[in-house]
């Protein structure tokens, strides 16, 4: 297809979306992250395309699979972590990304397509890409190490807490051991497991929505969570402090992905092509603190943020990290390791 004519399939297909809007207002139902988007972007969607953008939200990806394998349907848009992105199309669950309706995918960085799990983007593109780390209030805990060591710490028992996420708590005692968080060992598992049932001796509790509230209001004092979360409440209070382990974390693309049951799969194109503006790209990363893998946003952000390590991780650290992948049949030891924490006293 030469470019002029793409160019034409491209421009009949959004007025075809923005006509279809016009006549009553078709929603596009969004499945994702809590507070994973800038609200203005999603209001300036809903304008230019006449629609409606419907999310729920969900605070696992075990959770979100969980609940489309019991039959929940009607999502037109779904960002799942890369790694359950496999496992979702391995069981046929996703439609084809259709590229001519993305144009803007151009922009998508080809340093982060070299590690992305769907290099051709087959099936899924990249949304945005961070970090797990540790956050503290800097005037409220002393001695800090940037270190998973950090949650042995008795002194501080009560007020810590936990993600609860299977792969990302059992991945930070694989990291705090030396093996990778992507092991199918059941001794190594086996060993990750205890250090997590001792650190889980010393938390409030495992969550992965209130943490950030309750470090910025005090009532946590050290805390396990994702990057872009904690830079969001940075922002409204200076005594919080963000530092990745030494031992090395996980590091995250969150990817859309549009379900066989989808409705609206012209409008869920335009949504994706939408966020790969540079503009609304580097829009999106300014609010949320996560980095869109987009080389047209990059030119466009403050120094602030390109200077910014929970943004742009240290390279040093970065090389110690891993994604989480899928592992296949060890799901199972996951799963049956992760009831035995959640079980233990």
């Amino acid at each position: 297809m030469t470019k002029k004519l793409m160019l034409g399939v491209i421009a009949l297909g959004l007025a075809g979306i923005v006509s279809g809007c016009g006549a009553g207002k078709p929603r596009l139902h969004l499945y994702t992250w809590a507070d994973y988007v800038d609200p203005a972007l999603v209001k300036q969607f809903e304008k230019e395309f006449n629609c409606r953008v419907v999310i729920d939200t969900f605070d696992s990806n075990e959770a979100m699979f969980a609940k489309l394998q019991a039959g929940a349907t009607g999502y037109d848009l779904i960002i799942p972590s890369s790694y359950m992105i496999i496992t979702m199309n391995r069981q046929g669950m996703l439609q084809p990304i259709n590229k001519e309706l993305i144009p803007n995918l151009k922009y998508v960085d080809p340093d982060h397509l070299k590690y992305a799990k769907d290099k051709d983007m087959d099936h899924s593109v990249p949304y945005m890409v961070g970090h797990t780390g540790i956050a503290y209030l800097e005037s409220r805990v002393e001695n800090v190490e940037p270190s998973w060591a950090m949650f042995d710490r008795e002194d501080l028992r009560g007020r810590i807490t936990l993600l609860n996420d299977m792969r990302e708590t059992i991945g930070a005692a694989l990291k705090f051991l030396g093996y990778s968080l992507n092991t199918t060992n059941e001794n190594e598992l086996a060993e990750a497991r205890d250090v997590v049932i001792r650190w889980k001796r010393n938390i409030a509790k495992f969550d992965n929505e209130q943490y950030k509230v309750g470090l910025a209001s005090g009532a946590f004092l050290l805390v396990q969570g994702y990057s872009g979360d904690i830079v969001q409440v940075m922002e409204d209070n200076e005594d919080i402090v963000f530092v990745t382990p030494q031992e090395g974390t996980s590091t995250f693309s969150d990817d859309f992905v549009i379900p066989n049951t989808a409705k609206q799969v012209e409008l869920a194109h335009a949504y994706i092509n939408f966020m790969h503006d540079p503009e609304n790209a580097a829009a999106n990363i300014e609010y949320i603190a996560y980095l869109c893998p987009n080389i047209g946003a990059y030119e466009l952000l403050s120094d602030e943020i390109k200077e910014d390590p929970t943004i742009f991780m240290d390279p040093e650290i970065r090389a110690r990290s891993e994604f989480i992948d899928d592992v296949g049949e060890a799901l199972a030891l996951y799963t049956r390791m992760w009831d035995e924490i959640k079980a233990a006293d």
